[in-house]
């Protein structure tokens, strides 16, 4: 779940006051109960952590919660750890006997879950723990921490002096406020907890415009409408799906050390299709099953007489026995280049799989026939678009094509059907070469590549391992 970057100068902070008063609302006369509000809330944690912290390098999670919202929050954000693929622990020293907390309580130990009391943490927790989950106090905190929190704090804050002596510590995670910070004025004596991530929920509380780690996301995504206007709420719009956003910009990063350290089953010569078509329909298959977003989008690289390459992403539509099937304008630049050189390149590359194939061979077009029929099966928005958009052409502005589109949905606003133009139409790659690409651990990837070759007056696939 993809978060953007929102400006942190145009979201909205609240006070105190204000915060408990959107709660109140929001169970009030808006009807949220406070056990789907901490079910969101939690969510909204644990997938912000993923958006940062990937559990094959971060795995051991600490959540210490206490004995209020906040802590109902971090079992919450536990439990979805769990299922993310983490291995979550809980410290949970004040206990909350309320059916939503023993529930929470019983869900946990359902997935055998550790609970660990506040003597059985180590002393350094550096040592069993990559991310620790601070969810001791929420917004309503008044006063000074009590035991066993004040230790547990303290245990939080000197982490800082571990970083300094050159050892890595775990990452903190603080869930709406930093435990000891003052809500609205933050880290008032400057010695408190230094968090490398914080998640505000609903919205960001005063005490955010001062932390200074390098991740803070907003969850909580169910702020009606009535409650933004009430208290002119700036709220970025959550991308896509997402639980959470991302607000100020993210860290600098040095791009060099970027890396991913693949791991996956081997994908062994004895083990595959002898067809190519049969082995990247089982690869797709894989894809699909694996719910990955637009399994069927590949990029599509032609060059012209000029030798340039270009590249784009295009959506396959159709693969069978003769090849893979696209549909474009026959007037983009990448029909002009096809036109002068017919051949191209297929890229398809399944991140969560760890898994690209490549796919090369000579293009043709398709029948009008084939174009027609594939036309009209799509939306009607789709094909209005299709006669909109002169491909690949210098319009002025964005305004046009809205004001065409409109032209043509007045145009045929009493058609049944709608003609498909004669510069729209598909494209057939036939394959002549096959890669496919597993990626290993060490950079030590599989690659095995299909090329045809007569034998007994016979076209067969001759499957080869090229180094990686």
């Amino acid at each position: 779940m993809a978060s953007s970057v929102q400006n942190q100068g145009s979201i909205s902070y609240l006070t105190q006051r204000e915060a408990a008063e959107v709660d109140e609302t929001l169970m009030g006369p808006l009807g949220f109960s406070v056990d789907q509000l901490m079910e969101l809330a939690g969510l909204s944690v644990a997938t912000s952590i993923n958006e940062v912290y990937k559990p094959s390098e971060y795995n051991r999670v600490l959540a210490i919660c206490g004995p209020g919202n906040n802590g109902g929050d971090g079992l919450v954000a536990a439990r979805h750890l769990y299922h993310f693929g983490y291995k979550p622990f809980v410290c949970y020293p004040k206990r909350t006997q309320k059916p939503l907390y023993s529930g929470l309580v019983t869900q946990l130990e359902s997935l055998s879950i550790p609970f660990l009391s506040v003597d059985e943490l180590p002393m350094d927790l550096s040592k069993d723990f990559d991310i620790l989950v601070d969810a001791m106090f929420g917004f309503s905190f008044h006063g000074a921490p009590r035991p066993p929190f004040d230790d547990l704090i303290k245990k939080l804050i000197n982490l800082h002096y571990y970083e300094q002596a050159q050892r890595k510590p775990p990452v903190i995670v603080s869930v709406d406020i930093p435990s000891g910070w003052h809500v609205e004025e933050g880290d008032v004596g400057g010695d408190g907890i230094k968090p490398d991530m914080l998640v505000s929920l609903t919205a960001p509380k005063l005490c955010a415009k001062k932390f200074s780690g390098p991740h803070h996301f907003l969850g909580g995504r169910f702020v009606p409408p009535a409650i933004a206007e009430k208290y002119k709420l700036q709220l970025p719009q959550y991308p896509g799906i997402s639980m959470c956003v991302r607000i100020g910009k993210p860290p600098q990063i040095d791009i060099s050390s970027l890396r991913e350290n693949y791991i996956s089953p081997e994908f062994l010569e004895e083990q595959v299709e002898a067809d190519p078509l049969d082995q990247f329909r089982k690869w797709f298959d894989d894809a699909m099953a694996a719910n990955l977003k637009e399994p069927n989008a590949m990029a599509l690289s032609t060059t012209g007489k000029d030798g340039k390459p270009s590249s784009r992403m295009v959506l396959l539509k159709g693969v069978d026995k003769d090849g893979f099937v696209w549909f474009t304008n026959y007037e983009s630049q990448k029909a002009r280049q096809l036109s002068e050189n017919p051949h191209a390149a297929l890229l398809f590359y399944w991140d969560g799989l760890n898994r690209q194939v490549r796919v090369e061979g000579s293009v043709e077009k398709v029948s009008d026939e084939e174009s027609e029929q594939y036309f009209h099966s799509r939306p009607r928005g789709s094909q209005l678009g299709a006669i909109v958009s002169k491909q690949s052409t210098v319009i002025p502005g964005r305004h046009v094509l809205h004001q065409q589109y409109k032209e043509l949905e007045e145009k045929y606003s009493k058609e049944s059907l709608i003609p498909k133009p004669k510069y729209w139409g598909g494209y057939r790659l036939k394959p002549e070469r096959f890669e496919f690409w597993q990626g290993q651990p060490s950079r030590l990837h599989d690659r095995l590549e299909y090329s045809p070759q007569e034998t007994d007056g016979k076209r067969v696939w001759k499957i080869v391992r090229l180094a990686p």
